[in-house]
């Protein structure tokens, strides 16, 4: 099930694109750059705010009562989060005491997905082969098909209704003698399948009022957590719908944050961050630090890595016009073709360096300074390897 299309593309073209792609270039290489500073702010300023917190933090050791010594303090605290608040699905009528209740719903789909090869031409030119193939699948949304480049598949996509996925939130949650705020309720992630055990008057009842021209047949099942919408669940149509619900209950938490009267809020430090933290179950305060530093440490990595990507790209994006120029020499263009992804990505590296061991030589010097000799090295290394090949080619 595939359909394969060619595009064909000038020197002419291809050169236009590339000083078109040298904006873009640009926006990308300020856009890295000042992901890599910032981020290296950002992971100094939240590991300041969590060396802070972590100082100053006390036990409370009975959450069942407010105690006024505790009052604006950092406090580590484990207790049993609990509610009496009954959660209502308005599509299925569904009940629940739960901290949340979540509803998400899938459509059975027709997906479009594309893969291409791009083939240079001997004067310059490219010609690109993609390759259209299709697949049924569930998917978050309903699939608009009137776009598919296969004609066979165009329009093939129908939903016999849609469903907006929708959480729904308890408004009084306590914790001992005290109110959990939403930022901590947030922090709750450990959900669990609602038991949705809808009888089959209520069934009938969804049925008839959502298919009233089914003719007697079935389209509403319902299963554990699931309610399908469809003839068959083990058997699904282009259409068809189900909806999962899970919940969030009561259960022992731990958090960290400020007491605030009869509730908490996030502990403010000296640099203006604020933070905290909640873990389900019995977590000590030091075991909840140690996750929230590293926490730290993988998204400050995550978005340096994220950073030098960019940088790299637009280097590479910036120097397009020279190797669509030596295209029009086919082994000329592949050798510079090559040489601007080694350039590309040494001086993205150095670059990307340069910015971090800037932001650290405020904080840390020894280890910017680091960063900045290995930036030295890797330029010299690419100075030694240019001239290298110029001594080999005279």
């Amino acid at each position: 099930m595939a359909c394969t299309k060619k595009t064909q593309k000038s020197w002419l073209n291809r050169m236009s694109s590339a000083f078109i792609g040298l904006v873009v270039g640009l926006a990308m290489f300020a856009g890295g750059t000042w992901l890599l500073y910032w981020n290296e702010g950002r992971g100094v300023a939240t590991a300041g705010v969590i060396g802070e917190a972590r100082l100053v933090t006390v036990e409370m050791p009975d959450v069942t009562k407010i105690n006024p010594a505790l009052e604006g303090k950092m406090v580590h605290a484990t207790g049993f989060a609990d509610t009496n608040d009954v959660l209502t699905d308005d599509f299925s009528g569904y009940e629940t005491t739960a901290i949340s209740l979540k509803r998400q719903a899938e459509y059975y789909q027709w997906v479009e997905s594309s893969k291409s090869e791009t083939f240079k031409k001997s004067d310059g030119g490219e010609e690109t082969i993609t390759t259209y193939s299709y697949k049924q699948e569930w998917t978050n949304r309903p699939v608009n098909s009137s776009g598919f480049k296969d004609l066979q598949y165009v329009n093939v996509n129908t939903v016999l209704t849609t469903v907006p996925t929708e959480m729904t939130s308890a408004s009084s949650v306590s914790f001992g003698a005290y109110q959990l705020p939403a930022f901590i309720l947030r922090g709750i992630s450990e959900t669990t399948p609602s038991a949705l055990d809808l009888t089959p008057e209520v069934i009938e009842g969804m049925n008839g009022r959502m298919f009233p021209n089914a003719g007697g047949q079935t389209c509403v099942h319902s299963q554990n957590n699931v309610i399908y919408l469809g003839l068959s669940p083990s058997s699904p149509q282009i259409g068809d719908v189900r909806v999962t619900y899970t919940e969030v209950r009561p259960a022992n938490i731990s958090i960290l944050a400020q007491v605030s009267r009869n509730t908490f809020e996030p502990f403010r430090a000296s640099n203006n961050k604020t933070f905290s933290k909640v873990s389900v179950g019995t977590v000590g305060a030091e075991d909840m630090f140690g996750d929230a530093i590293a926490g730290n440490t993988a998204l400050t990595w995550g978005l340096r890595a994220a950073g030098a990507l960019l940088v790299v790209i637009a280097l590479r994006m910036l120097m397009a016009p020279i190797v669509v120029l030596a295209d029009v020499i086919p082994i000329l263009g592949a050798v510079v073709g090559a040489g601007a992804v080694f350039v590309a990505f040494v001086a993205g590296i150095a670059w990307s360096l340069i910015i971090i061991a800037t932001v650290w030589l405020r904080f840390r010097p020894l280890i910017g300074g680091g960063l900045l000799a290995a930036a030295a090295a890797l330029f010299f290394l690419f100075r030694f390897r240019n001239k290298k090949k110029s001594a080999q080619t005279v």
